[in-house]
């Protein structure tokens, strides 16, 4: 059994504890990511709050959530993403309740997503994008959650890692595809994989967002070169001494003096 079988087996179990219906409540219409990805000059950045992963451990366990966004906001993310979930990477939904709340930036829902009620919670708790990872996800579940998220006027990242899965991804048209460096199932990271993809099957009116791996200038202008619209950086900021600083060499794609 994987990682990815462990973590969607948690999600399988967290479920049973769900309500048959979860009802959306009122709330402003989401922030529209989409529409930031389209008038954007350079690439855009999702800065992650990320306290810790299976494959690397506790990354930064004591951060305070708010604190973290703010130091996000303040260096230019153009999105924050946060980890909800809560057996092996330690998050909390009431984070991104919070985060969303408090920084008129949009808001990803970063989580193992295979049932419409997990959109709809959250929706509820300030979620402006979410992710659907399409290798946990058959081709009708995909279609069913996509369409879902979006008569909520959420943005959704289809997330793919290799042909097969972005082949899948691309039948249900989608705006937004988030392209994993990680494999999933090996926890192994490579981000020569989003170059090949975009190589492979890029076109007008979608959008590549590169996620995983990139951690310094290098990584950055690569993505930047191969026309990804946007990076999705965890780990490296979770970890920077200077969260600003590291946010400007990422999306300028050079080396920033300490």
């Amino acid at each position: 059994m994987t990682i990815l079988d462990t973590l969607v087996q948690v999600k399988q179990k967290e479920l049973k504890d769900y309500p048959e219906n979860v009802e959306v409540v009122a709330r402003e219409k989401p922030r529209n990511f989409l529409k930031h990805l389209n008038e954007a000059p350079g690439i855009s950045l999702i800065a992650e709050v990320k306290r810790a992963s299976p494959s690397k451990g506790d990354i930064n366990t004591e951060m305070n959530p708010l604190e973290q966004a703010q130091k996000y906001v303040d260096g230019g993310a153009d999105a924050i993403s946060v980890l909800t979930e809560s057996e092996y990477f330690k998050g909390d939904i009431e984070d991104m309740k919070a985060i969303s709340k408090s920084f008129d930036v949009p808001v990803l829902n970063k989580d193992f997503i295979i049932d419409k009620r997990q959109i709809a919670r959250a929706y509820n708790f300030g979620a402006d994008i979410i992710l659907l990872i399409v290798t946990i996800l058959n081709d009708e579940e995909l279609s069913t959650l996509y369409d879902y998220a979006k008569s909520l006027d959420l943005n959704v990242i289809v997330e793919v890692h290799n042909d097969k899965e972005i082949e899948r991804a691309l039948k249900i048209s989608p705006e937004i595809i988030g392209i994993n460096n990680r494999d999933l199932k090996t926890f192994t990271v490579d981000i020569s994989n989003t170059e090949n993809l975009i190589d492979k099957y890029k076109k007008d009116g979608i959008h590549f967002i590169a996620e995983s791996g990139i951690h310094d200038s290098n990584d950055a202008r690569r993505m930047v070169d191969k026309g990804a619209s946007a990076m999705l950086v965890g780990e490296s900021l979770m970890k920077a001494s200077n969260i600003k600083e590291k946010i400007k060499e990422l999306k300028e794609g050079v080396t920033v003096e300490s």
